[in-house]
């Protein structure tokens, strides 16, 4: 496990972002500045539960007990392992991928379809496993165009699905704009 800074919010919650184009990107995202001195957004199973009822691929309403918790901070850093694999162009962790492949094998969340739209339901394994199939159908796609974001202290890994691949951060909201505003600052100074 990493040893990471938990964080929050003014109001004790940390808002997720799901900007990397798959729920197991979005799941290894969770985790920030994985070189320096990680930031950990998920430090409680309170927190797990918040972050799966606010991916739109998952079922809502489920519950973490500290053993599920823990299934699902091992199958994040695996899933960020073969990632990273993926963008390295390296043969994949071995460890890594009998945990991805276990959490892949447990049960499918329950689907329904009506005029509301499609509800999901079913437990927090469930939901890891529907997590982990995402990631297994990811990277076998040797043409999905992975990369780690271009922001100095970033290490989110994004799906890359912009015209001619040309995205360069994980999300414009955070990433971009900083990029963006440093840059912009730079220019200004340089002027005076």
């Amino acid at each position: 496990m990493l040893p990471a800074v938990a964080v929050t919010g003014q109001d004790g919650d940390v808002d997720f972002a799901f900007v990397s184009g798959n729920p197991a990107l979005d799941l290894a995202g969770t985790v920030g500045s994985r070189r320096d001195t990680p930031v950990d957004t998920l430090t409680t199973p309170a927190d797990l539960e918040r972050w799966v009822t606010g991916c739109d691929e998952l079922p809502d309403n489920i519950t973490a007990d500290t053993a599920t918790f823990e299934h699902a901070l091992s199958l994040r850093e695996a899933l960020y392992r073969l990632a990273l694999d993926r963008v390295l162009d390296r043969p994949f962790d071995p460890a890594s991928l009998k945990i991805v492949n276990r959490a892949a094998a447990g049960p499918m969340p329950a689907v329904e379809l009506s005029d509301a739209g499609v509800r999901r339901s079913g437990d927090l394994r469930a939901a890891l496993s529907q997590v982990a199939r995402s990631g297994i159908a990811l990277f076998a796609d040797r043409d999905a165009c992975l990369k780690e974001c271009g922001r100095e202290g970033c290490t989110r890994i994004y799906l890359d699905r912009s015209r001619g691949a040309r995205r360069t951060w994980c999300g414009m909201d955070e990433c971009g704009n900083r990029v963006k505003a440093a840059a912009y600052r730079a220019r200004q100074r340089a002027a005076r």
